[in-house]
Formats: C-alpha cells, structure tokens, sequence
C-alpha cells in the first residue's frame, strides 16, 4: 500500500540571510524564515499528518512547530541533520569548494561528512520512518543538502536543483515496498 511522505526544507535563517556555512551548527529563524512556515502551514492545514519528524536543529523544530501550529505533537531525529561541514561551519559560503566534484568528499579532512554519508542516513532514518506500522502521511522537516541527497539516492536530482531548493519547499513522495518516488514539489514564491 502507497504511503505518502512530506520532506521539508527548513525557513530561511540568519545564516542563510548572511551566506554562512551552517551544517551541524545552527542560526534562528528569520521573520521571512517564520513567514514562510507559515505559508507551508498553509499548504498542510487540510492534510490528516499522522506524524511529524524534524532534524534536532531548531530552525528545523521552529518550522515544523509553525507549519503544524503546535497541533501535533512530533519526534526529534539525528538523522534528519543537514551535513556536517566540520571546521567550516559558521563560516562564508564563498569558501565552499567551487569544483562539485571534490565538494562530494572535501569536508571529511576538515572534520566533516560526505555527500554518500549523508544521502546514506537520510534515507536509513526515512525508511524506518515510513516502515513504521502506523505512518500513512508523514512530515519531516530538513535541509537543503540532506533533501538534495535524499533525492539523488532516487533520481538524478538535475532538473529540481535549476529550479532551486528554496526555504520551505516541500517534496511530497510516495512510499512502496521500500522505495521513494518523487511526485511533486511544492515551492512558495515568499
């Protein structure tokens, strides 16, 4: 039986406002960033979650308690983090490697993960989610990389990257006999 499952990226951070590296290390929720929970709030106003996940970050948990209007209640998981960039988090983007193929590994000599690292436990954590007996339609708030790498273990991720992995866009799946197909992609223009 197709289960239904919602991953969504986190609303817009300070960090993100200031182009800072921020993986494992965390910055709040922007008014913009609150504006659009609200807005995906919106989406899911008519849609019976049975559960909710978010990443142990709090820009994550603030986004999901928004989106869900601390309606139900919701369970914290490790294995929903974004990437960990090691010494380079909280610093500038622009010192990002610019060659995408070296980003794939470059962080683990800096105290960091792996793309394959992290597409590996995103889908570990979302497949036991979505094993669980009582999960039909499911909500996981992320981020960016670990949405991108969720993805990637699914599909060539190329044509969702163009049109961008903004704050609060949500990928709906469906879930059969272990295995994610992407059926849309909602993107709020805020």
């Amino acid at each position: 039986m197709k289960k239904t499952f919602y991953l969504m990226r986190h609303g817009q951070t300070l960090f993100n406002l200031r182009r800072k590296i921020q993986g494992a290390c965390d910055s709040p929720l922007t008014e913009l960033g609150i504006k659009q929970a609200q807005v995906a709030g919106e989406y899911f106003k008519d849609i019976p979650l049975d559960h909710a996940y978010s990443s142990t970050s709090e820009r994550c948990c603030d986004t999901l308690e928004i989106v869900t209007d601390n309606s139900i209640p919701y369970t914290r998981l490790k294995g929903l983090k974004e990437m960990n960039f090691g010494i380079f988090e909280g610093e500038s983007e622009d010192l990002n490697p610019k060659n995408k193929e070296v980003f794939g590994t470059f962080f683990l000599d800096y105290g960091g993960e792996s793309r394959a690292q992290v597409r590996e436990r995103m889908v570990k954590t979302c497949t036991e989610i979505m094993e669980k007996e009582d999960h039909e339609v499911v909500l996981a708030v992320s981020h960016a990389g670990a949405c991108l790498q969720f993805l990637t273990e699914w599909q060539d991720p190329i044509e969702e990257l163009r049109k961008g992995f903004t704050n609060c866009c949500i990928f709906k799946y469906e879930y059969e006999d272990k295995k994610f197909k992407l059926v849309e992609v909602i993107r709020h223009n805020i």
